[in-house]
């Protein structure tokens, strides 16, 4: 494993996942939201470390013309950390998930992770075992991790069950309701809020003095004019639900076929809202990352 970062001021640096622009986002527009993440850090004076696997090396920090070739690759391998040690001996590119990105974060040093939204527990999982590798991994990393909660699309209540089960802790920023990615607001709620970011470090050093090996999970919801309608999303699902059962779509491909529904249906509003979750997270990272140099 390579990095670009110095040892020295780590806690200023924020990570990225390169899913984001890998798999995330239609051309160009990820390419424009990657870069964009970064410039917004620096000129917060965080220094940003774009995260992912480049010809088999697995890379915190890597360069703008990494970035922008990585954004271009058709049929890019998704990398998890399993898949992590499969991409490094064959040498291909990979857009590294939050559980790759959390591990490869951790060993390089960086404790503050912004992602969009978390993986989690998929309806069915009873039967399918369907759940992500997100938060088992999470709960061996001990960083902290800001995302606008798991995706509307998975089972919430199970996955905050999960997260109680691996002794994972879910902070809510400013709110005890947990937010559902495309709204502020899944439904469920947790224990515990912080009110601004030398709070959240607090919690983080805290758990560091303990020396716990779980990440800290801070929820940050996403605006309200911002989110997309509740009821309007509670209709698209059960209509996305209902079309993938009628196709016979399960399993690994529910998730892409689920997010393209929405976005279709929104007629593309659903993808303004991932985007200003990402920038809401990044923003919120940046001054986290300030936080716990103080």
């Amino acid at each position: 494993m390579t990095h670009t970062l110095s040892h020295s001021l780590l806690l200023c640096k924020l990570s990225f996942e390169s899913t984001i622009f890998t798999h995330g986002l239609p051309r160009p527009r990820n390419l424009e939201v990657a870069l964009e993440a970064e410039a917004s850090l620096r000129a917060a004076g965080v220094t940003p470390a774009t995260i992912g696997v480049y010809n088999g090396v697995p890379t915190v920090g890597l360069t703008t013309e990494q970035i922008t070739e990585l954004s271009q690759v058709d049929n890019m391998d998704k990398v998890s950390l399993r898949d992590l040690p499969v991409v490094a001996a064959l040498g291909v590119h990979g857009g590294t998930t939050v559980a790759a990105t959390a591990f490869l974060a951790h060993h390089a040093g960086v404790k503050v992770f912004s992602t969009g939204g978390l993986g989690g527990v998929h309806h069915g999982a009873s039967e399918t075992f369907d759940e992500s590798a997100d938060m088992t991994t999470l709960a061996q990393v001990p960083i902290v991790v800001i995302s606008a909660g798991v995706k509307s699309i998975l089972d919430v209540a199970a996955t905050l069950e999960r997260f109680e089960t691996l002794n994972i802790p879910v902070i809510g920023y400013g709110t005890t309701k947990y937010p559902g990615f495309y709204v502020s607001d899944s439904g469920f709620k947790v224990n515990y809020a912080v009110k601004n970011t030398d709070e959240a470090a607090k919690v983080i050093n805290a758990r560091d003095d303990l020396g716990l090996p779980q990440s800290v999970l801070l929820a940050n919801p996403v605006a309200e004019d911002k989110q997309l309608p509740p009821e309007e999303l509670e209709d698209i699902l059960a209509r996305a639900w209902g079309e993938a059962e009628a196709q016979g779509i399960s399993g690994n491909a529910s998730t892409p076929f689920l997010l393209d529904f929405i976005q279709r249906d929104t007629k593309g509003r659903s993808l303004k809202v991932n985007i200003d979750v990402y920038r809401s997270n990044v923003a919120l990272g940046g001054q986290l990352a300030t936080s716990l140099t103080k």
